[in-house]
């Protein structure tokens, strides 16, 4: 998911950049408008949380590995807004600290997980969950907001990969960036992550999710008729 330095071209990276940037604004005056004092230490904890959970790397075959971001979960609690900042923020510091994803790339990176990821999530929540309070229709809408974040997101890091041949090639014809076309990024990102790693996702936002409906729900951004 963590788009490395030398795999997209200045033409992907650079608006991605862009896009990221409008986003850290309106995040941030969202922010300063909709977070209560009480929810305060929660951005704090949420960006601990998204850090942590994304050092776990699961291998799998082919040399490479994924992980849960956690971005799914946060936008539910807090608000997809608040997710960005929170998600970005760990973003940025992976890249410039750990190497965990490129400099140039940070602008994509923080799209796919940090904008990408608490939106859907959020979206399909409300989706699934409806006007119900049942908890099971709750569980179900909170699993599959992770599930599908997840996956919507990964398949975004496919297509900006898989349009790189098309996109950057030298004289000759040979990927000046990611090799790989989208006939073979597309399918191996979603299948890696509708297969696994959407489903650990899932689980987790499932899991924290049930664990502040039943002691803290006066908390949770999703069910107080927030708006975005």
């Amino acid at each position: 998911m963590h788009i490395p330095d030398g795999y997209l071209s200045p033409q992907t990276y650079v608006p991605l950049f862009g896009a990221s940037l409008v986003c850290w604004s309106i995040g941030l005056k969202k922010i300063k408008r909709e977070l209560s004092t009480k929810q305060v230490p929660y951005l704090a904890m949420a960006a601990v949380f998204s850090f942590l959970i994304m050092m776990f790397n699961i291998p799998i075959p082919g040399g490479t590995t994924g992980h849960a971001a956690g971005a799914g979960i946060i936008a539910v609690l807090l608000g997809p807004w608040t997710a960005v900042i929170a998600v970005s923020v760990v973003l940025i510091i992976q890249a410039l600290i750990f190497g965990d994803g490129g400099i140039t790339a940070i602008g994509a990176n923080c799209f796919n997980i940090a904008v990408v990821m608490p939106f859907v999530a959020f979206w399909v929540f409300n989706l699934i969950k409806g006007k119900s309070r049942d908890p099971k229709r709750l569980s179900l809408a909170a699993f599959f907001s992770g599930y599908a974040s997840l996956t919507v997101s990964a398949i975004f890091v496919a297509i900006q990969l898989g349009i790189q041949p098309l996109i950057a090639r030298s004289s000759s014809g040979t990927p000046l960036y990611a090799p790989y076309p989208l006939s073979v990024a597309l399918p191996v990102m979603a299948l890696e992550h509708l297969l696994l790693f959407s489903i650990v996702e899932g689980v987790v936002t499932l899991l924290l999710f049930k664990y502040f409906m039943k002691n803290e729900p006066e908390l949770i951004y999703a069910e107080t008729g927030n708006g975005t």
